[in-house]
């Protein structure tokens, strides 16, 4: 199993029962799958910084939780059906999740991750970057 992160934003016109259906309906294909929820924050409603499907504000919720690639396939697929759901994003914090495993080691291994992708980039550049040319100008006889 791998360890995602979910943020998704709801239409401010939706009541209350309707954002429970959507939050129980996602939860429920994390569980399905053989997931589980690690943890889930109602963010509230929250202004827009630009308008998404001619609304100004939205509901956002975020779930951290563990389970199969196929279990946030199909939380996507229902969240494009959902006429409720204006927006969402799906981030993989881990490859290999481990519920025993303490915080730490988690983040530790986030910044191990990220200080490798840094230490490779530059290296990548400089093997595209090509050695500056001299132009030489000879002298005009005239």
């Amino acid at each position: 199993m791998r360890r995602y992160e979910t943020i998704y934003i709801i239409r401010p016109t939706a009541n209350e029962d309707d954002i429970t259906t959507i939050i129980d309906r996602t939860n429920a294909v994390i569980e399905k799958a053989g997931g589980t929820i690690i943890k889930l924050d109602r963010w509230g409603l929250r202004k827009l910084a630009y308008l998404i499907k001619k609304e100004s504000q939205g509901y956002y919720i975020l779930t951290e939780y563990a389970s199969i690639p196929a279990a946030v396939d199909e939380i996507e697929r229902l969240f494009r059906i959902d006429e409720n759901t204006l927006k969402y994003m799906t981030i993989k914090i881990q490859d290999t999740y481990t519920p025993d495993a303490p915080e730490a080691e988690v983040e530790a291994e986030a910044e191990v991750e990220v200080e490798a992708e840094v230490e490779t980039a530059p290296a990548a550049e400089a093997e595209t970057q090509e050695a500056p040319q001299t132009v030489t100008e000879a002298a005009d006889p005239a």
